[in-house]
């Protein structure tokens, strides 16, 4: 049957007595169904559905076929619709029940990084995005013409049971108005049929601010009096990072342990510095080292 054949008048209660009829026979069935409802004319209310319609009705291609569902669609003859990754399936009720798919091809990945990149640090929650409660430039790249997440008339296919020849019959036109109703809903089912994340679009604005951090190389480095003051130190300036530092020799038994071992040992790395002999070479110098018990501090211990 095409358009152009001559189609009995039905009206708008008898279309809806149809739909709730083969509505209850699907229940029956046992077949899980999820109607689309329109409360008054208006098909969608909110951002994301009002986007979807908008954005089928500005392609010519879809212009003067797209309306053509409305009557349907405001009736409930969409009496199941579902939404799934790249794909829409319905059954619409019109003089018999008809199967719809409208398959839908993913956001390619270029795209969709162009788009994350373009709205990073302005999508602040998840809750804003899916409310659409964003700044007008952002929500206008979202749904821009041509490389935005709405698809073109070129990234869907139709297809539909009944007999018209048509692409788009009314049963499928009423299927896609019944999408931008969904959306009213459920926003986040277009990120779904598109193949995409929301999720990274919040997740691209952390990158972007994780990337124009200074990078480690790029730091700046303490200089000596800051790490002094940082530690509360005292540093000879001259000896804070020498690395030529002996390690102290171990005292005889018994033996006093002299005042160069016990020095601290930046001043010792800063003798070395000014040409003061090694300690190792002050021991072997030819001096032997006072025995325990002589000396000064031995005739006190003696008395």
């Amino acid at each position: 049957m095409s358009d152009f054949d001559w189609q009995p008048y039905v009206s708008v209660a008898e279309k809806r007595r149809l739909a709730e009829r083969e509505l209850a026979k699907l229940r029956k069935r046992g077949r899980s169904v999820d109607p689309v409802t329109i409360d008054g004319r208006t098909i969608a209310k909110t951002f994301w559905g009002k986007s979807w319609c908008i954005n089928l009705e500005r392609y010519s291609d879809y212009a003067s076929r797209v309306p053509r569902g409305r009557t349907y669609v405001r009736n409930g003859s969409v009496v199941d619709l579902k939404i799934a990754r790249g794909e829409v399936t319905a059954m619409v009720a019109g003089s018999s029940l008809y199967s719809i798919k409208i398959a839908i091809a993913p956001v390619k990945a270029a795209r969709w990084k162009a788009i994350c990149r373009d709205c990073a640090g302005g999508i602040d929650s998840l809750v804003e995005l899916l409310q659409g409660r964003l700044a007008k430039a952002i929500m206008d790249r979202v749904c821009r013409e041509g490389d935005g997440l709405f698809p073109s008339p070129e990234e869907i296919k139709l297809s539909c049971s009944c007999p018209d020849w048509a692409d788009m019959c009314k049963h499928v036109a009423a299927a896609l108005y019944g999408v931008g109703a969904r959306l009213d809903e459920r926003p986040e089912l277009l990120f779904v049929l598109r193949g995409v994340d929301e999720n990274e679009l919040l997740a691209g604005a952390g990158r972007d601010l994780l990337e124009t951090r200074a990078a480690p190389g790029s730091a700046k480095l303490l200089g000596d009096s800051e790490v002094a003051a940082l530690f509360g130190l005292e540093m000879d300036e001259s000896a804070a990072f020498d690395t030529h530092v002996l390690p102290a020799a171990k005292p005889h038994r018994g033996s006093e342990i002299s005042r160069a071992d016990t020095a601290p040992v930046a001043t010792r790395a800063s003798a070395a510095k000014k040409g003061a002999p090694p300690l190792a070479a002050r021991k072997g110098s030819g001096r032997k080292p006072t025995p325990a018990g002589t000396g000064k501090a031995g005739a006190r211990r003696r008395s």
